[in-house]
């Protein structure tokens, strides 16, 4: 298979593209901070996290829950200004805030990074610095400092550093850390993990990390759903994952492992793969209902 040039690569991921675009409101944009950390501030100052509001003083309405199935950055902004017209860098009051999780973070990060022009994509795993001795289904931006690929997890403020005391930069996220879905699933296979510490509340095993590395994929390919967004060749909860399912899962996990030395194979997959493709309509699996995309 041909091999894409690096500078080919790098402008893949600078292009605004699908769930990733601004759309009409991208002058919102305009005046933000150069630098992740202050963009990593500015978000803070724009969402919260469903799971995390307690912490903020916060008891969501259903109407502020629903927020968090906005699935492109356009709907994302639309409900910030909903909220509060004032431009983005000025940070709102929890009650102010748009409720999301670390998918909404990593998705805002990535957007308005490529508007500064930088290379950013986000990546499905799990992080294990949220509880002990688990790997929690989650989202990080990653993007090109022009030297390599850095981990930034915007998410975590102040605050959800008091609560889970993480003790490396989050803004440099270690990749034992934040574990993308494929080395979770290799890490697996190779017996030095169990399937049964990743994943989210009563939600875990093979067929989690296999859906979140099909989810992964579609994020390297410019598709980032909702952690909840089911098609294709996810495994249903709690199902049995056959030999040859098992062997197709290992193939797709090491091409994430080094997804720019795999970067054509990823995008021709992904392309031509109907069980990896984001389809015109997906399963939600919260609202339990399809919807289109």
């Amino acid at each position: 298979m041909t091999q894409t040039s690096h500078v080919e690569i790098l402008d893949f991921y600078r292009q605004p593209d699908a769930m990733e675009s601004a759309g009409a409101r991208v002058a919102l944009f305009d005046g933000l901070p150069d630098d992740v950390a202050s963009l990593a501030r500015v978000l803070q100052g724009l969402l919260i996290h469903q799971h995390i509001a307690p912490a903020y003083g916060e008891t969501l309405t259903a109407s502020r829950i629903a927020e968090v199935q906005a699935r492109p950055v356009s709907a994302v902004l639309a409900n910030i200004v909903g909220h509060d017209s004032r431009p983005l860098a000025a940070p709102r009051p929890p009650a102010k805030r748009v409720v999301g999780n670390c998918r909404h973070y990593s998705l805002l990060l990535v957007s308005m990074l490529r508007g500064k022009g930088v290379p950013a994509r986000a990546r499905c795993g799990f992080g294990a610095y949220f509880t002990k001795g688990k790997f929690v289904d989650h989202w990080v931006c990653e993007y090109w400092n022009g030297k390599r690929w850095v981990m930034a997890d915007a998410q975590i403020d102040d605050t959800q550093k008091n609560l889970f005391k993480p003790d490396f930069d989050t803004l440099d996220v270690p990749r034992d850390r934040f574990v993308i879905a494929g080395d979770a699933w290799k890490s697996c296979r190779d017996g030095k993990t169990d399937p049964a510490d990743f994943g989210i509340m009563e939600m875990n095993g093979w067929w989690f990390v296999a859906g979140n590395l099909v989810r992964d994929i579609a994020a390297l390919n410019n598709m980032v759903m909702l952690p909840w967004d089911v098609w294709g060749a996810m495994p249903q909860p709690g199902a049995a994952i056959d030999e040859t399912a098992f062997k197709r899962f290992d193939r797709l996990a090491a091409l994430t492992h080094d997804a720019g030395a795999h970067f054509a194979e990823l995008r021709a997959l992904y392309a031509q793969d109907d069980g990896l493709k984001v389809p015109p309509t997906v399963f939600n699996a919260i609202l339990n209902r399809p919807e289109q995309i």
